[in-house]
């Protein structure tokens, strides 16, 4: 297997010349360290960042969250990976792609863009089985307008193959399936097994598959198999419906105003929708994709996080299905949103969604978290979850997801925090964290 490359023989001429396209170094995807690495270093070279890192990220009361870490940087860097080949490999008239490197780079600031580790060793977060299935000889491929979808509209795919192998494909039995979290198909279909030449671009087919069958939210997995060959990817669907949320019971709010503290001193339910309030977490800007690099080179250079790790098992998500990391249904809600810098909660507070910092500086953060606040329950949400509507069903289904959670008898936070410390998140500072960094370290 090529890993690193992709040998295409699309070709673009210019002038008198023929030349070869492709694209340079691309991706450089951070992912969390593996601290697990450092005992590896048993000649005079040692890890030394490593440990560095691994002792801030204790100072931070976060020790025990490393390779939680490390798993969900990397499912999302991955996934970074995937879709950044997958376009290539659609992309007329581009000859081919060059990534940096397949293993992490310890020089430069610390470069960890790869999905091996510095000794060429697999993570954890991907195999070679799973990198092969978008990155081969063969590789089935799809056009999808989107990945998340209500369950009144109908999934369209074009299916295509880019076949690099060197020969032509006969007889590849091509097919299509959608699988549910159980592995179960719940619908298939056949698509076109004739000759598959040499090269990219070509169709095998299309899927027009409606919805409809789908009555709850749901991540299913659209396969596609071409011989040997399958690929696959992940879609979502929520329920299409006019219902509208029981909110009777939860004082809804976009500050802790007067009429907040005196519900919370009665015993209620308060749901704080933070987005554009917060001040400590402001200077951290938050993607759905990575830091590029690392943020020893481009400190100013957005995004500052490393991804998102999930409570996934939690009940706020009985309605929202969600895997540990932040996989591509969170783009709509995570990319450019607000984070809160949790540093003056208590050590083991840990918050339900909790996007990960650089491990340059490990600060604690959180986009939703809950607990007990002057006598009454506090979920605080800095996604923008206000006024949502038709137009964002993943925002949606989680801000119904959230109410349902905090009406029902789980919404029970494990932990206390008083008054002040929440107040003290929306709190203006002369003087960032953030910006200390960059101040003492030009």
């Amino acid at each position: 297997m090529n890993n690193h490359k992709a040998y295409l023989t699309t070709e673009i001429k210019l002038k008198t010349k023929t030349v070869l396209y492709v694209t340079f170094e691309m991706g450089q995807w951070c992912v969390y360290p593996n601290f697990d690495e450092i005992k590896k270093y048993t000649g005079p070279l040692k890890a030394k960042n490593f440990e560095l890192f691994q002792e801030d990220l204790k100072d931070h009361y976060m020790a025990d969250q490393a390779n939680d870490f490390l798993m969900a940087s990397g499912k999302l860097q991955a996934s970074c990976y995937k879709q950044e080949i997958e376009a290539t490999l659609r992309t007329p008239n581009l000859a081919g792609f060059q990534l940096l490197s397949l293993n992490d780079f310890s020089g430069q600031g610390t470069a960890l863009v790869g999905v091996l580790d510095a000794f060429w060793d697999e993570k954890g977060y991907i195999s070679a089985e799973e990198f092969k299935s978008f990155c081969n000889d063969v590789v089935p491929l799809v056009r999808l307008p989107k990945y998340t979808f209500y369950n009144d509209e109908t999934l369209i795919a074009n299916v295509e193959v880019a076949n690099f192998s060197g020969e032509v494909l006969k007889d590849a039995n091509s097919k299509w399936e959608l699988l549910n979290e159980e592995n179960t198909i719940l619908q298939s279909g056949h698509l076109n097994s004739e000759a598959i030449p040499i090269g990219k671009g070509n169709k095998i087919g299309d899927i027009n598959l409606p919805l409809n069958f789908i009555n709850k939210a749901s991540k299913l997995t659209l396969k596609v198999h071409v011989g040997n060959y399958t690929n696959q990817w992940y879609v979502w669907v929520y329920p299409k419906t006019e219902t509208k949320v029981n909110v009777n019971d939860i004082y809804i709010t976009k500050s802790l105003d007067k009429k907040a503290t005196q519900i919370l001193k009665q015993g209620g339910n308060v749901l704080l929708l933070a987005a554009g309030k917060v001040e400590n977490g402001k200077d951290i800007v938050q993607y759905q994709t990575p830091v590029f690099w690392n943020t020893s080179w481009f400190k100013m250079r957005p995004p500052h996080t490393t991804g998102i790790l999930l409570k996934d098992k939690h009940p706020v998500f009985n309605d929202f299905p969600t895997d540990y990391y932040a996989d591509l249904q969170w783009w709509e809600i995570a990319n450019r949103q607000q984070i809160m810098n949790l540093e003056n909660f208590p050590p083991n507070f840990r918050p339900i969604v909790q996007p990960i910092d650089t491990w340059f500086l490990n600060r604690r953060l959180a986009m939703l978290f809950e607990a007990h606040v002057n006598g009454g329950k506090l979920m605080v949400c800095s996604i923008n979850l206000d006024g949502v509507n038709d137009n964002q069903p993943v925002a949606k289904q989680l801000y119904k997801s959230i109410i349902s959670y905090i009406n029902s008898d789980d919404f029970k936070p494990n932990d206390t925090i008083s008054l002040d410390i929440i107040n003290e998140l929306f709190e203006k500072k002369e003087r960032t964290i953030w910006n200390s960094y960059v101040k003492e370290n030009p």
